[in-house]
């Protein structure tokens, strides 16, 4: 993801597999979503087959069977989804996007006591 490319909401659902498994076939990622909801083979063998053209993923093809990773970790693709939804739906406002999050899930005391350690650190800085 080197050239800031934005996965499809399908593509972020085979990199959590990925993620997840750090390496996985076709198969072992198509087992895994569809465990979930109703998706087709082909259309994960065609998705991944995007993925590594676009560059979010790479292949090993030195066996019959093609072997998956991802090339962007979690985090930094995290961390650039979440910039990009800041800088265009919260108008630049990290602290927006913060309230928003809060406001519409239930948090947990020990993720309320992490973001305190959080917002402590920054504080600090």
């Amino acid at each position: 993801m080197g050239k800031q490319l934005k996965p499809t909401e399908s593509e972020l659902e085979i990199l959590q597999v990925l993620w997840d498994r750090q390496k996985a076939t076709v198969r072992e990622v198509h087992e895994t979503l569809a465990g979930n909801k109703e998706v087709g083979y082909t259309t994960t063998l065609k998705l991944m087959q995007i993925m590594y053209e676009k560059g979010l993923v790479k292949r090993d093809d030195s066996a019959k069977t093609h072997i998956y990773e991802p090339l962007a970790t979690k985090e930094k693709t995290q961390k650039q989804l979440v910039s990009k939804m800041i800088d265009t739906l919260f108008q630049g406002s990290p602290a927006q996007l913060v309230m928003q999050a809060l406001g519409q899930h239930k948090t947990s005391a020990g993720e309320l006591e992490e973001i305190q350690r959080l917002l402590d650190n920054l504080k600090n800085q």
